[in-house]
């Protein structure tokens, strides 16, 4: 059976209670409101509400709405993180737990113009006031711990070429400061140079841990690093020198575990979490028979009782991608967290269903730094402005309205419609 993240029982006034807390469904984005938000409002085994607290390794979370890594480039050059960053995260420090942007573990390990680092001493401090100030607002903090393998470019990266568990170029475009221009071949890592990524893992999860986070994910998800060795749709390592991480299942999965088990060693097995997603085909990537590999990797997690396994699904009402998360479910026996389009009643029925501990929102907290108090009280929510994504300053990054506030300025009117 898996672990029991809190109690199911509730009764009396912690019933009402809970049942109040299901709110009406937010207006997303201009839609009109459901008629209908709560068909069923009690629910005959009284599963957690996402206003509910949570249990996840060593954290405490206040409620089971948490805000996932988003990559938004306002690093600069320099990959530091910096005061405008701590104030964007400070916004959404309500949220159960906040999972910062993918991080570099090596300074040459950058695909984004932009993207913040933890491989010195001065990303360390750099990230210190981020942390402070989301600990300062009540909240707590991961760093999702990063290397894109052949998502990187060399004009990124002083020239240097990009590497992988495979030869096999991404099909498609990445931006540089030259422009836009193709992926590049990578250069096939060799067995006895991965202990090296190991330490690159390691060394980050220490530095994280150095700038107050409370805690690291591993990213191995999107076709990056750790997922190149995963997926068999680049993994094609075979012959003298390049067999430990390549061809089975258990061989494939060598590199992401061992950098699990580096990061545990730093920070204990119960501040350490990991992202997949087994049907993503995000750069380029596929694998033949992903229910099989989740499944391994997923049991080799839960024997490690790291604090989390969170997955991220394309559309998590697919068939395939529910199937995935049934996998997930039955061999992993820690907290899992589910990630990509929920809405607030889809995230309850998935919390009511049993196949999640809670919900990693995206898109919904780039625009909305109070999602929490957002959801409570089925409130519109803000629409996020995707041309600031990848900006520079505050524009469309720290300046949304929270509940209460103003409309937006003309002067920010105008600058988003330029």
């Amino acid at each position: 059976m898996r672990q029991r993240t809190e109690s199911s029982r509730c009764t009396g006034e912690a019933r009402e209670a809970r049942d109040n807390a299901r709110l009406p469904e937010p207006l997303l984005f201009g839609a009109a409101q459901n008629p209908n938000p709560n068909p069923n409002p009690n629910p005959p085994d009284c599963m957690p509400s996402l206003f509910d607290p949570l249990t996840l390794g060593a954290l405490t979370l206040p409620n089971r709405i948490l805000m996932a890594p988003l990559t938004r480039a306002r690093a600069g050059r320099s990959h530091i993180a910096n005061a405008l960053m701590a104030e964007h995260y400070a916004q959404r420090a309500s949220a159960g737990l906040l999972i910062a942007e993918a991080t570099m573990v090596a300074a040459d390990g950058c695909a984004f113009t932009g993207e913040p680092g933890i491989y010195d001493d001065a990303c360390v401090a750099g990230w210190r006031q981020v942390t402070a100030a989301v600990h300062a607002a009540g909240g707590r903090v991961q760093l999702q711990i990063w290397h894109p393998g052949r998502s990187a470019h060399s004009s990124l990266n002083g020239g240097v070429q990009p590497i992988s568990s495979g030869e096999r170029a991404i099909q498609g475009f990445i931006n540089t400061p030259d422009g836009k221009q193709p992926y590049e071949t990578p250069r096939r890592l060799r067995d006895d140079e991965l202990p090296a990524i190991v330490d690159l893992f390691r060394l980050a999860t220490r530095r994280a841990l150095q700038a107050g986070f409370d805690g690291v994910q591993l990213h191995g998800a999107h076709g990056y690093l750790l997922d190149q060795f995963l997926r068999d749709g680049v993994n094609d390592r075979s012959g003298r020198g390049y067999e430990r991480y390549g061809g089975s299942i258990e061989n494939r999965a060598r590199l992401l575990l061992e950098c699990m088990d580096a990061s545990i060693a730093e920070a204990g097995a119960d501040r350490v979490g990991l992202r997949l997603s087994p049907l993503a085909g995000s750069n380029d990537l596929q694998d033949s028979n992903p229910e099989a590999l989740l499944a391994c990797v997923a049991q080799q997690l839960s024997q490690r009782r790291i604090a989390y396994l969170e997955l991220r699904h394309m559309d998590p009402a697919l068939d395939s991608e529910r199937r995935i998360a049934a996998v997930a479910r039955q061999h992993f026996q820690g907290p899992l967290l589910r990630n990509g389009g929920f809405t607030a009643a889809t995230a309850q029925a998935a919390l009511d269903e049993g196949s999640a501990d809670a919900i990693v929102f995206g898109r919904a907290y780039l625009a909305n730094p109070d999602l929490v108090e957002r959801l409570r009280l089925g409130a519109r929510l803000n629409e996020p402005e995707p041309k600031t994504f990848y900006a520079v300053g505050a524009t469309g990054y720290t300046d949304y309205p929270r509940l209460g506030a103003e409309p937006v300025s003309p002067q920010r009117a105008a600058s988003l419609s330029a």
